[in-house]
């Protein structure tokens, strides 16, 4: 399995801009997607429609769990380390 961490940023509670890190993969026919601090995980057709799926599901996920913005706005990202176990 190929794993790529990226960032995106979206548009989050109350006007707030976070950078989110991701990881997405293909399994099958969908790209699926998941945002490293809070787990949300989500799908999509294309890549595209992952990111833009993950958005909306972080957006949601922050109005029901407020505290986690907070939480992605203090981590600081390093990097991303591939591992390969044999």
């Amino acid at each position: 399995m190929n794993l790529n961490l990226s960032s995106i940023s979206i548009r989050g509670i109350k006007g707030v801009m976070m950078r989110l890190q991701t990881v997405i993969w293909k399994e099958e026919d969908m790209y699926v997607i998941k945002e490293v601090i809070t787990g949300v995980t989500t799908q999509g057709k294309s890549i595209e429609e992952a990111i833009n799926n993950l958005k909306e599901a972080i957006i949601l996920y922050l109005e029901e769990v407020p505290e986690a913005v907070e939480k992605i706005k203090s981590t600081e990202t390093i990097g991303a380390i591939n591992v390969e176990i044999t």
